[in-house]
This record gives C-alpha cells, structure tokens and sequence, in this order.
C-alpha cells in the first residue's frame, strides 16, 4: 500500500472521530435551559382572560367584491355574553381604494361582524381621506363587502374647501364600477375658505 492509500484510510477513521468529539462538545458546554420561565400575566389576568375569551390585537383583513383591500385591527378584543355583545377597544380600520386612495378610520370601540359583513365604529370616531378631508363623529356603520358607511348622527369635519357640519354622511359608489363618493345631508353648514381651497 503506497504512502497516499495510507494516507486516506487514516483520515477515513480520523474525519469521523474528531466530527464526534466536536458534536459532544457542543453538548457538554452548552449553557443550562431555564425552565422555570415566568409568564408575563398575573393568574388574575389569565383568568380574567379565559373567562371573558379576551383577544389581544385581533387583526382582519380581506377584499370586496371588486378588489378593494379592507383592513381593521384593535388593541384587544372581547368576545361577549348573553348580557354584552363583543367588543373591541382602539378600533382602527383602513379601507384601500382601487384609484390608489385610502379612507382610515380610528374610534375608542367598535365591532365586527364578519358574518354580517359590517363593522362598527363607536366613539369619537375620526375619518380621514388621502385627499385631505376628516371628519369626526359618534358613531360609523361600514360595509365589508364593499366600500359603503354611514353615519345616523351628526358630523363635523374640515376639508379642503373649509370647514363644515351636517346631520349625517354617507359614503359609496353611486354606480357599481363608479369612484367612491361622501355625501352630507340633513343641514348641511360650511364655512367656505377661499385661501385654503386655493392651497
């Protein structure tokens, strides 16, 4: 047997040996694993939690029937009992238009019903356009299968051309493939400002 046919079966026996002395290493040093690891509720909370079916950053996001892109996120979420209906706090949802603009929508609470295809927005509600327009309310009602709301109260908003108020907004397409529009009706009060319009 030549000195190269030597050679390899020496590395043959020896590769092996070293790879498993290395792996046994890695074994031997490596740190401890803590298991005692504490969780970061109270038992209280995790109570609470369980029996209340309490959900922490619930996020929905889906598509209408024509492609535009909806999305509504909370900071937590109840599911409800027979006395309460579910709930969800720091309601904020953010409709995607197919001409590129967005409506976002931020209120205190709010609701939503998949099955219905609706959500709720509730308290001291705020809707803002791409275009510069927001407008504040108590209460929104919102379609998830289209871009479609209203408002039963009053709103106050500022826009582009001034600031305004009215009895109640609506917003839509008039027609099925048409732009989304926002209508105030029932006493309707603007405040024209020709240098913020020209602006």
């Amino acid at each position: 047997m030549d000195r190269y046919s030597r050679m390899v079966q020496f590395l043959k026996v020896l590769l092996p040996l070293a790879a498993i002395v290395m792996l046994s290493t890695v074994f031997l040093l490596s740190r401890s694993i803590e298991t005692n690891v504490s969780v970061p509720f109270a038992q209280k909370d995790i109570d609470e939690r369980l029996a209340q079916q309490v959900v922490t950053r619930p996020d929905y996001r889906g598509t209408t029937r024509k492609g535009e892109t909806v999305h509504i996120e909370a900071v937590q979420a109840t599911q409800g009992t027979e006395a309460s209906v579910p709930t969800a706090s720091e309601f904020r949802g953010r409709f995607g238009l197919l001409n590129g603009g967005t409506i976002t929508l931020d209120s205190n609470s709010g609701l939503i019903r998949p099955d219905n295809g609706t959500a709720t927005f509730v308290g001291d509600v705020v809707i803002t356009t791409a275009d510069g327009l927001k407008v504040t309310t108590d209460l929104l009602n919102t379609s998830l299968d289209e871009i479609r709301g209203d408002t039963p109260g009053q709103v106050n908003g500022t826009g582009p051309i001034g600031d305004f108020s009215a009895g109640r907004m609506t917003f839509g397409t008039e027609k099925t493939d048409g732009p989304v529009h926002i209508v105030f009706t029932d006493g309707v009060k603007l405040i024209y400002e020709p240098e913020k319009a020209e602006r």
